[in-house]
Formats: structure tokens, C-alpha cells, sequence
């Protein structure tokens, strides 16, 4: 194994594990998560089925939805659906409910902060998009419709779908989706493991 392999592999099974913490922390701040986790909560309240179980359970279903756009999953797409919803489960039972306001702003804003490292990290190991993220660019390959039309439109459908089912919108969620995109932009450039260069012997003259 090479030390770049060994790093890339490393990325990914870190930043799905923090992934998983980020999302739960963002649960326990109580002010409101992304819109996939707002259909996680909803998912998960109105069957009863624990949210880090009904967060892999989304995975799989929106990784079915690859087979009609012709969309291949990854090593890291299929880590993905099985590490960030037992990581999530996990946080949930590590950090607690908080209640005062200041509290869930700190807890909220760590949990972004770190979801965006996360982010980072594992799609800069390059193994393959999550099967959300994976989606939204198999959508837009596959039928030429803008990037930002397709993810807003995805995303809306989904936050609906979750509110209905008593998922917690808030100005959390309003906050996610004003800064998730600038914040990975950076982390993604800077965490992207670099391509090794096979470089071919110069012929001796």
C-alpha cells in the first residue's frame, strides 16, 4: 500500500465518521438541520425507526435512484451509506440536548464547521460522491440541467417532504444551506489528495 493510498483511505473512513458526529450535533443543538436530516427526523418520528438507521435507509433508497441515470457508485459512496448513520446514532447518545440559546448556536455551528471538514476529507480522498451529492450530479450528466437548479430543486422537494413528517425546520436549516456551500469550497481544494504523476523513463541518448 502507498503512502498515498493508505492516505486516501484514511481520509474517507475519518470524514464519514465525522460526518455522522456533525449531523448529531447539529440534531442536539435543536435549531434546525439540513434538509436531508430534516427527512431523516421526519422518516424517523413518524416510524419509529432509529435516525441513524433511517439515515442509511434514505442512502440506500436515493442509491437505487443511481440505477435509472446511469450513475456508478464508489468505494466511498457504499462507506458512506453504511459509516454516517451508525457515526450519527453515536453522536446522538455522546452529546446531549441543549436548550439554552447560546448553547444550541455553539453546538449548531461546531456541528457545521465539522460537517464541512468532514466533507472535505472524504470526497478529497476521491472513492466517489455521497449517493445524495452523487444524485444531484448523475441528474445533471445525464439530462444537461444547471448544477444549482437541480440541487435546489432536489433539496426542496426533500425539505418538504420532511416537514410534512414533522422534521425540525429552522434557522439552523436556513443557516446550512447559506454556508455549507462556501464553507466546503474551501475545504474540498484544500483536503483533495493529489493524483501520483506516473512519469516515463527518458530513453538514455
Amino acid at each position: 500500500m502507498t503512502p498515498n493510498f493508505a492516505r486516501r483511505i484514511a481520509q474517507l473512513l475519518i470524514g464519514l465518521i465525522l460526518y455522522g458526529l456533525a449531523i448529531a450535533m447539529m440534531v442536539r443543538a435543536g435549531i434546525g438541520v439540513s434538509p436531508w436530516d430534516v427527512l431523516a427526523q421526519g422518516v424517523s418520528r413518524q416510524t419509529g425507526i432509529p435516525f441513524g438507521l433511517t439515515t442509511n435507509l434514505i442512502g440506500l433508497v436515493v442509491l437505487v435512484l443511481w440505477i435509472p441515470i446511469r450513475q456508478k457508485p464508489g468505494a466511498g459512496t457504499i462507506l458512506n451509506v453504511l459509516l454516517i448513520g451508525p457515526s450519527a446514532q453515536f453522536g446522538l447518545w455522546l452529546f446531549p440536548q441543549v436548550h439554552a440559546l447560546l448553547a444550541q448556536i455553539l453546538l449548531f455551528s461546531a456541528g457545521l464547521a465539522l460537517l464541512a471538514l468532514a466533507t472535505g476529507l472524504y470526497i478529497g480522498a476521491r472513492f466517489g460522491p455521497g449517493p445524495r451529492d452523487g444524485l444531484m450530479t448523475g441528474v445533471h450528466r445525464r439530462w444537461g440541467w444547471r448544477l444549482w437548479i437541480v440541487r435546489t430543486t432536489i433539496e426542496v422537494v426533500v425539505l418538504g417532504i420532511g416537514w410534512l413528517l414533522g422534521g425540525n425546520v429552522g434557522v439552523g436549516t436556513v443557516a446550512f444551506a447559506a454556508l455549507i456551500g462556501p464553507l466546503v469550497n474551501l475545504t474540498i481544494p484544500l483536503l483533495r489528495v493529489p493524483e501520483l504523476v506516473v512519469r516515463e523513463p527518458v530513453p538514455a541518448p
